[in-house]
């Protein structure tokens, strides 16, 4: 990301980055599922904690991203590798389908706070896309405004959050379960492709591969 000029490609570019990483789809799934036997007040809850959660850490990671990189002796290149690998794996589930009992599944007791925070805030709502752009872009802002584009951003996809995840049992009413499922397939395939996307443009980053390697 080129923060040197602040311009519509720029802000599109970085609020797709977001809208995947901090979007609802990746979390819309996991939520409806291990909410679904709480009542309409207990689901707007942990949406609105799951949400708030997600919200301060992506503000923190980005006010002392670059700083930890500095203190951690790591570059943005091998951020993105990081991240790619861990979301393959998110992506991988994602797209194998509906196969694990969940604790909910096997009468254990669910507290609506702790699945708020994990895994629904993290990773589902702010994943390894989401942590690997808020970071990167930490070390890369240039200037007042580009930071606060990229804080600006951040709070405007999660109000979007906010608005879906409160009002979850509407949206319920108009999907169909098998819907969901095949969409959350071919996200599941998308997603593996961000991830080894990802994990090129960390390599090329690194100076492993060259850029005409990666295109």
């Amino acid at each position: 990301m080129d923060f040197a000029v602040i311009d519509a490609a720029l802000v599109t570019k970085l609020l797709l980055l977001l809208l995947i990483g901090m979007g609802p789809k990746i979390a819309l799934v996991p939520f409806l599922e291990k909410t679904q036997k709480f009542d309409a007040e207990t689901k707007v809850k942990i949406g609105r904690q799951m949400v708030l959660t997600a919200l301060v850490t992506a503000l923190i990671l980005f006010a002392t991203g670059a700083l930890l990189m500095r203190l951690l002796h790591i570059t943005g290149g091998a951020v993105a590798v990081a991240g790619g690998i861990i979301l393959a794996l998110l992506a991988i589930k994602m797209a194998s389908g509906p196969t694990e009992k969940h604790g909910e599944d096997l009468g254990l007791p669910v507290d609506p706070e702790e699945i708020a925070i994990f895994p629904l805030a993290i990773p589902y709502l702010l994943n390894p896309v989401g942590i690997t752009v808020v970071i990167i872009a930490s070390g890369e802002v240039v200037s007042v405004a580009s930071a606060a584009l990229v804080a600006v951003l951040i709070l405007l996809v999660a109000a979007f959050d906010y608005l879906v995840f409160t009002n979850t049992d509407a949206l319920a009413k108009r999907m169909k379960p098998a819907s969901l499922i095949v969409s959350e397939v071919v996200f599941g395939i998308l997603l593996t492709a961000v991830a080894v996307q990802l994990v090129v443009t960390g390599l090329v980053k690194l100076g492993i591969i060259t850029a005409s390697v990666a295109h």
